[in-house]
């Protein structure tokens, strides 16, 4: 059987498209599902899921259809992570390990724009400065105030690229923790 004629769990790109490569994502799958039927101390957690990238080939997987599927897998190893969390340590200590969490991102979120993280030097390129203050404004009001605000909108944020701009690294840990968070409140 052809690989054409397979079923494959995720349409494949077209034309000069790149996807992400099918047999990474197969073996992430095949690997994931293991370690969730497993339930061990070994287990994949959500934070790997959240981390796990994907080598970019020509009628490869299409990206959206496969990052989808990777936050549904990761929203599961979340659940599993909470509900673990606090059978063992119970709910004061997980909240208050959450709300500590919490706290530490609206710190950093509460700087003064342009200065909330580090620059990168003038001659390369870093996420665009406005554009992170601004998701970073609507992440501080969700965090004080309840406004709305959902994992997957956090997850698919994108930002432009200018020289000396934010520190990409940074920013990304920062919106790590931020799903983190959101994951561990439910």
């Amino acid at each position: 059987m052809s690989p054409d004629s397979a079923v494959l769990p995720f349409p494949l790109t077209t034309g000069r498209s790149e996807g992400y490569d099918p047999a990474q994502v197969d073996e992430f799958l095949a690997a994931a599902r293991r370690s969730f039927e497993a339930d061990g101390d070994d287990a994949l957690t959500a934070a790997a899921v959240r981390q796990t990238a994907f080598r970019l080939v020509k009628r490869g997987y299409q990206i959206a259809a496969v990052d989808a599927a990777m936050g549904r897998i990761e929203d599961a190893f979340a659940a599993r992570e909470r509900e673990v969390a606090l059978s063992q340590a119970g709910a004061r200590a997980w909240v208050g390990s959450s709300r500590r969490l919490a706290q530490e991102v609206l710190d950093r979120l509460s700087r003064p724009e342009r200065e909330r993280f580090r620059r990168v030097g003038a001659l390369r390129w870093g996420y665009r400065i406005d554009e992170v203050d601004l998701v970073a404004d609507r992440i501080a009001r969700y965090l004080e105030a309840g406004e709305s605000l959902t994992v997957e909108q956090v997850r698919t944020v994108a930002f432009r690229m200018q020289r000396s701009g934010y520190d990409e690294v940074q920013v990304d840990a920062v919106l790590d923790a931020v799903i983190e968070v959101m994951l561990a409140v439910g």
